[in-house]
């Protein structure tokens, strides 16, 4: 058990996931302070906090490491394949269990958690445990962020009008390369020059991008919880909802873990695609969140697939990890 709590720890499932829980409470208790808007809203600071985030993880990756990366172009293909079309189309699949229900919105939430990319610390973490390839690893997390800047709009697109009643894909699109996107790319062009600062001050820099997150978090269950957008949701159904969670963290596992052994892909790689292919984002979803749901209500209700998706993933693929890694030893 020690092992295991040290392991959840060095992934990240520590006081920031508390942190997360005590900033939905804070919101049932006290959303006023995120619904200011004179002089400066706490949604505002977010927003100059999410560009502030990509910059510096633009500013730690260097062209060097991008160009390395790509030797292995088989591995990176099934990574993204798996975490931008087969992910959103086992989802996809589930759509009309849920089509005019109470529960509409939160298969929208979902499938917002399907369509994003995949994170880059946790899933590094695991391959790291695990004896796998950690430069394909740290590759195909980095290039997956890029991408999700275009693709994760446009598969969200195609139901969240009717959600929101409006959506843009054009403006949503613009609005991620000046937010995201652009601060990335100023980031990678600086890395010569101050690259190895950003690096020192890494843990730093972890903790600004948790505060901005969970700034994020806070503002947008207080829009939620003054609709009064939960008040249809029963415990049974968020116990569902978290055991759906784990359902699809295992059923994309175990399909890569096929493809994996279909390509022959060598232990290392195999670790490789297993857990980037498996693993999403808290951080791009909160951010992007941002941008898709900007004034939205709803908002709320669709990070809550992505918040429990994030705190089991962790779990699941800790202990996975760990039994590979005894595996290796023997």
């Amino acid at each position: 058990m020690n092992k295991l709590l040290a392991v959840l720890k060095k992934a990240g499932f520590d006081g920031f996931l508390l942190m997360i829980g005590t900033m939905i409470m804070l919101a049932y208790f006290l959303p006023q302070p995120g619904m200011i808007k004179e002089p400066v809203s706490l949604e505002e600071i977010a927003n100059a906090g999410v560009s502030l985030i990509f910059f510096f993880y633009g500013l730690r990756l260097s062209v060097e490491k991008l160009k390395a990366g790509l030797a292995n172009w088989k591995m990176h293909i099934i990574v993204q394949l798996t975490t931008f079309l087969f992910f959103p189309l086992i989802v996809l699949v589930s759509r009309p269990l849920f089509v005019n229900t109470d529960l509409e919105l939160l298969w929208l939430g979902i499938f917002f958690l399907a369509a994003l990319p995949s994170t880059v610390s946790s899933s590094v973490v695991m391959i790291s445990i695990a004896k796998g390839n950690i430069p394909a690893a740290i590759f195909n997390a980095s290039i997956s962020s890029l991408i999700g800047v275009v693709v994760t709009p446009l598969w969200v697109g195609l139901f969240i009008a009717s959600a929101t009643g409006h959506f843009d894909v054009t403006d949503i699109v613009i609005k991620l390369m000046l937010q995201v996107l652009l601060p990335v790319i100023i980031g990678i062009s600086l890395n010569s020059r101050f690259g190895a600062i950003a690096e020192k001050y890494k843990k730093q820099l972890k903790y600004f991008d948790q505060a901005i997150i969970l700034t994020i978090i806070y503002t947008s269950f207080c829009k939620s919880f003054s609709q009064h957008l939960f008040e249809g949701f029963t415990a049974l159904e968020l116990a569902g909802l978290a055991a759906g969670m784990m359902a699809l963290f295992f059923a994309v596992f175990f399909c890569v873990g096929l493809l994996c052994r279909l390509f022959g892909f060598s232990d290392e790689d195999r670790i490789t695609v297993l857990f980037c292919g498996s693993k999403k984002s808290l951080v791009h979803g909160t951010v992007m969140s941002k941008v898709l749901f900007q004034h939205s209500t709803i908002t709320g209700i669709i990070l809550l697939p992505l918040m429990l998706y994030h705190a089991l993933q962790l779990i699941a693929a800790s202990i996975i990890a760990q039994g590979m890694a005894r595996r290796k030893e023997v």
